[in-house]
């Protein structure tokens, strides 16, 4: 069933009851966009910059938007790109896009002018949508992306290079536009997130989409009376497909515009979430936020919050061990996924298994999973190898790069790229990223062990562990640590610590800087090899 008609249910069942909820902390001024074409349920119970839709509108604004795009030649199989932060409009748009038969294309926001090209290009775009933030970089490239392409600008003051979307949608009905689509159709295209070398656009039909629907909601057993809080950009298949969970339950969502502690923790308790997903960055600024004392639980109405889950990267074991301290009532959980296994779940911890916290956990729900050496081969229990992952959302191919999806899928298997190992219970640990495998010496050095073993070092927010060039060894293993705020701290101090790690996995650098962190929260290792002068080691950045 495509995730299409899991909207039109719902309006169908619950024309009333309100679906998404924008809350904007950091925005002063509210007349930013005018919200009045979504016949809002306006409530001041909170503050100003909540908005709300209920499920009617929402299918209502989509069908709009979709038979907008149909009276503009726009038809089943076409591409067409959305690009804007997250807010009420973004939802609607995107299953606008779908329900024209059209394949929706998220663009990151923080692609610069030169991206956005490439990527409009590469995925063959017949249409653009840009909120407010993004004129400049639109305009850069402006008479290239209009060749063809239809420019669409959501926000007050249209630029004179674009129509805007309020006057486009304003006129067209609010039924269905019965476009007939099956799971086989083309749904999506969704970018690698660069850690790896230049995006990829990754193809995938409606049964991803549905299958990532149906598969989040069994795993965190999302029900009708949850309520789910949505932090990360509606880009990423991460945030989009755990919020489809509560599509396929008919929760409410919260769309949350920040992230410090005290913005999440607020929404949480005003709105009432049940279910919060967050990235590493934010759940270790509140629990420091909490060590330091400049949040305190008390404040807060939590008791009804039952779910923490954490995904997009490798989760530090000791994180949800301070976690449990503060909050011993909550379900943690941690998803694994790719972009191109549409996003986390594909291995799955599952509420019931927090004693293997460390692990990225089992098969999820309709998936399976092996570990292979070099040659393809799988390798025996405990043994380190490639992680490939195979079940109904993997990607249908890279658009327009038929070298580059031989390389990963193989008899229907994709190829992660992931190092991992499989315990005798049956659980899938990570290892580290196979590209960022650091070879000194001969010996195979996997950064996340080290990485999880220096965040256990009281002093220390975040590391990043990389491999630099070494005249001797031919890499060297270099820790980059960023510090509490509010500490001080010493290389001497973080030698003595790794004394207990084995002498060839200790950091022969240590270095004090930020550690960069993309939208998603995964650390930016291509961004610190160059910073730190490693890109001459064997292309690592480019051979994914």
């Amino acid at each position: 069933m495509p995730v299409t008609e899991l909207l039109e249910r719902n309006a169908r069942l619950y024309p009333d009851e309100v679906a998404l909820v924008e809350l904007n902390p950091e925005e002063k001024d509210t007349r930013r966009i005018s919200w009045k074409e979504f016949s809002l349920i306006e409530t001041n119970r909170f503050a100003p910059y909540r908005r709300e839709i209920t499920w009617s509108v929402f299918d209502e604004k989509a069908n709009r938007f979709a038979n907008m795009l149909l009276s503009r030649g726009i038809k089943k199989g076409d591409k067409v790109a959305i690009l804007m932060y997250n807010c009420l409009e973004w939802l609607p748009i995107y299953f606008g896009i779908l329900k024209t038969g059209a394949v929706a294309v998220p663009f990151n926001f923080r692609y610069d002018a030169a991206e956005i090209l490439y990527c409009a290009e590469l995925a063959d775009t017949v249409a653009l949508v840009f909120g407010p933030s993004f004129i400049g970089r639109i305009e850069q490239n402006a008479e290239r992306l209009s060749r063809g392409r239809l420019l669409i600008y959501v926000g007050d003051h249209c630029p004179s290079f674009a129509e805007s979307y309020r006057e486009m949608v304003a006129d067209y009905p609010s039924h269905s536009p019965g476009i007939l689509l099956t799971d086989e159709d083309d749904g999506a295209i969704y970018f690698s997130s660069g850690t790896t070398g230049f995006p990829k656009a990754i193809l995938h039909k409606h049964l991803s989409l549905s299958q990532a629907a149906e598969m989040e909601q069994k795993h965190h057993s999302t029900t009708h009376d949850d309520v789910f809080l949505c932090i990360p950009p509606l880009y990423h298949t991460g945030a989009k497909f755990h919020w489809m969970g509560s599509l396929y339950a008919a929760g409410k969502t919260v769309l949350l515009k920040g992230t410090k502690p005290e913005m999440i923790l607020s929404a949480i308790s005003n709105e009432q979430c049940t279910i919060a997903w967050l990235l590493v960055p934010w759940a270790q600024d509140i629990l420091d936020a909490l060590d330091r004392g400049d949040v305190k639980l008390s404040d807060y109405k939590l008791d009804q919050w039952r779910l923490m889950h954490i995904g997009a990267q490798p989760v530090p074991p000791s994180l949800v061990r301070r976690w449990k301290e503060y909050f011993p009532h909550h379900d943690y959980d941690t998803n694994y996924g790719l972009s191109e296994s549409t996003g986390p779940g594909c291995v799955h911890l599952g509420v019931e298994n927090i004693h293997k916290v460390g692990a990225i956990g089992v098969p999820g729900y309709r998936w399976q999973c092996k570990i292979v050496d070099e040659e393809g081969h799988e390798v025996k229990q405990g043994d380190v190898g490639e992680l490939c992952v195979k079940g109904p959302g993997v990607m249908t191919c890279y658009y327009n790069n038929p070298e580059a999806t031989a390389e990963v899928l193989k008899d229907g298997w994709l190829y992660t790229g992931d190092m991992a190992m499989q315990d005798p219970d049956g659980f899938y640990f990570l290892v580290d990223r196979k590209k960022d495998v650091i070879v000194s010496g001969g010996e195979n050095i996997y950064p996340v062990q080290i990485e999880d073993f220096i965040r256990n070092y009281n002093k220390v927010k975040d590391v990043a562990v990389i491999g630099l060039p070494d005249r001797r060894t031919g890499e060297k293993t270099a820790a980059i640590i960023e510090i509490k705020e509010g500490f001080t701290c010493t290389k001497e101090e973080i030698d003595e610590f790794c004394l207990e790690l084995p002498r060839y996995k200790r950091p022969r650098e240590i270095i004090f800087m930020d550690i960069p962190r993309n939208a998603t929260g995964k650390i930016e290792k291509p961004k610190l090899r160059k910073l730190l002068g490693a890109d001459n080691l064997v292309a690592k950045e480019n051979m994914g």
